[in-house]
């Protein structure tokens, strides 16, 4: 997690950086072939250079960010587990239980959707 300690050292409170921490260790255990890096000051995680998901923190709460299309693949699932979203990332505020299954079957859903992407971004 080398690639993040920049990131996480800007959240102020330490249970909130323990919170980051743990959902991006999570993603890099669960899904070792995806790299980790920084772009647009914000940590994500990348599949032979294209996007996969990606992660951000603010005061009350972080996001996760997969992409709109993935967002409209799942959007039923979202809305009906009452998570709070918008057209592009879902948030959770700070202390709230993730929703890791759903977190995994969208990053999976991704990494196969884009398999043969060449691009950073979907087109």
């Amino acid at each position: 997690m080398h690639a993040f300690e920049e990131f996480l050292a800007k959240i102020d409170r330490p249970e909130h950086r323990a919170e980051m921490e743990e959902v991006l260790a999570w993603v890099a255990d669960t899904f070792p072939q995806l790299k980790p890096k920084i772009a647009w000051n914000q940590p994500m995680f990348t599949d032979h250079d294209t996007f996969i998901v990606g992660f951000s923190a603010s005061k009350g709460h972080f996001a996760i960010a997969p992409e709109e299309a993935t967002m409209n693949r799942f959007l039923d699932e979202i809305v009906q587990s009452k998570h709070d979203h918008t057209k592009g990332l879902i948030r959770f505020k700070w202390g709230q239980p993730v929703d890791f299954p759903l977190l995994e079957r969208m990053i999976a859903f991704n990494i196969e959707d884009k398999a043969d992407c060449t691009t950073f971004w979907r087109k």
